[in-house]
């Protein structure tokens, strides 16, 4: 986009006029035209003047979580999250609420980076999905909030589990007890506890700490004598 520095009002997006000569809805039906033709940025800039010369209107309201929308289809993460929240802010029991928080949620959980990395995106995307769980149990989202809310808490217990296991191999005992024990009582519903709890077996009975590594064991015994 080419914007002349004389100003806001010669913007003509290479329309035939300037596009505050434009009504809404047309300023909305060309972001669509765009989004169709899968022109993200284009149809998020379209989107975005809608807000700024209609605000507060109708159209504006739709463009926002339009933008979001396809900022996020452009991968532009961090502007797809700042459309989102500011839907939110402005439209809070909005019908596309929801939707919103369901965006900004997703604008961090298609960031989580392979296991062995900073896990921070997949903390930040847990608390984005838990609001959408919590907020809005009857929306369509709620369920592959949970669906995703799970994964991730998978991906933050193979983490940690990879450090422990780390530790383990290089003799630091109460260390990776320590992390075996993050994954028992923060991601227990998780498919790595129980080798979580087979691995504290082994730092506590390499710290000489016979009785907690029997009631490590019995726990599971008594949860997952299957594997």
């Amino acid at each position: 986009m080419t914007i002349s520095l004389s100003g806001c009002s010669e913007v003509t997006f290479g329309l035939e006029e300037p596009i505050e000569s434009y009504s809404a809805k047309e300023i909305y039906d060309k972001a669509d035209l765009n989004l169709k033709q899968k022109k993200f940025v284009k149809a998020a800039e379209y989107y975005g003047e809608i807000e700024r010369l209609y605000p507060y209107s109708e159209w504006a309201k739709r463009g926002l979580i339009m933008q979001a929308f396809s900022f996020h289809q452009s991968l532009d993460y961090p502007n797809s999250r700042s459309s989102a929240q500011r839907y939110l802010d402005f439209y809070p029991a909005a019908e596309d609420a929801a939707y919103a928080q369901y965006l900004l949620a997703l604008s961090y959980y298609d960031q989580i980076d392979q296991i062995g990395r900073d896990q921070g995106v997949a903390t930040k995307a847990l608390d984005a999905l838990r609001i959408i769980v919590e907020r809005y149990p009857d929306s369509e989202y709620s369920q592959v909030a949970k669906l995703k809310f799970d994964r991730t808490l998978g991906h933050l217990a193979t983490k940690e589990m990879e450090v422990g296991r780390y530790y383990l191999e290089k003799g630091h005992y109460t260390a990776a007890a320590n992390r075996f024990r993050i994954v028992i009582e923060d991601f227990k519903s998780t498919n790595q506890t129980p080798e979580a709890l087979h691995r504290l077996v082994e730092s506590y009975l390499s710290l000489g700490l016979s009785e907690e590594a029997q009631s490590a064991g019995a726990v599971l015994k008594l949860n997952y004598k299957s594997t």
